[in-house]
């Protein structure tokens, strides 16, 4: 239905690849969430919260990848990844990254960028290439955010510079690479949704947290 985005996940388990990507994981693994901005989960954001300070002039903004997986370009991450790895070993990246079909109703297709949702590789490879994506940006920014956080496709960050220049910023990130694009959150009555946390600042400049459920949340679960 035209307007309705569509992300095919397809179990992986039992594809020819699935034990090559899983090794390759294990592999890159190393060279992934050893940078400051790298953060592993809600647990740990929580945590780095108690620890910052806000001033009165300051925003609360999230970013938030568009499509992160089916846009992650794969040209591109290979040259990356041999920076990292030898020949032969990027081949197997190559094979890997580039053999995701699928079948339905009697049509076979086949993913030609972006990495599959479903693969164990390709969570490793986002982060992957985003590490290097956020250095370059950040390093080439004009102003830059007070702190700056990535779990995954979501950025929390603090804007010291005032609401006037936060476009700038955001454009200035839409401008690294074609294939990748942000949407901007700007807080609300002193309040940002971020994971599945509400981020609220207090009047002393730090900052408290509790549990943030989106309209949709349903509260059912499997057993």
């Amino acid at each position: 239905m035209e307007g309705t985005p569509l992300r095919p996940i397809v179990s992986a388990i039992v594809a020819p690849t699935y034990n090559l990507a899983r090794y390759l994981a294990g592999i890159l693994s190393p060279y992934v969430g050893g940078c400051e901005h790298h953060i592993k989960n809600s647990a740990e954001f929580v945590g780095t919260l108690e620890e910052l300070r806000t001033d009165e002039n300051d925003l609360l903004v999230s970013l938030d990848v568009v499509s992160l997986f089916t846009r992650v370009p794969l040209q591109d991450t290979l040259k990356l990844l041999a920076d990292k790895f030898d020949h032969r070993t990027v081949k197997l990246f190559l094979r890997t990254l580039t053999s995701t079909y699928f079948q339905y109703r009697g049509e076979f297709y086949e993913q030609a960028d972006g990495v599959a949702m479903g693969s164990p590789l390709s969570p490793v490879i986002a982060n992957f290439f985003m590490e290097h994506l956020e250095e370059k940006a950040l390093n080439s920014a004009p102003l830059r955010p007070k702190v700056f956080f990535r779990y995954v496709d979501d950025t929390f960050l603090i804007w010291p510079h005032g609401r006037e220049s936060l476009d700038a910023f955001l454009n200035h990130m839409n401008g690294q690479h074609p294939n990748i694009s942000f949407t901007m959150k700007v807080e609300e009555n002193r309040r940002l949704p971020f994971l599945d946390i509400l981020v609220h600042r207090r009047l002393d400049g730090t900052l408290g947290h509790s549990v943030y459920r989106k309209a949709t949340h349903t509260d059912l679960y499997l057993h």
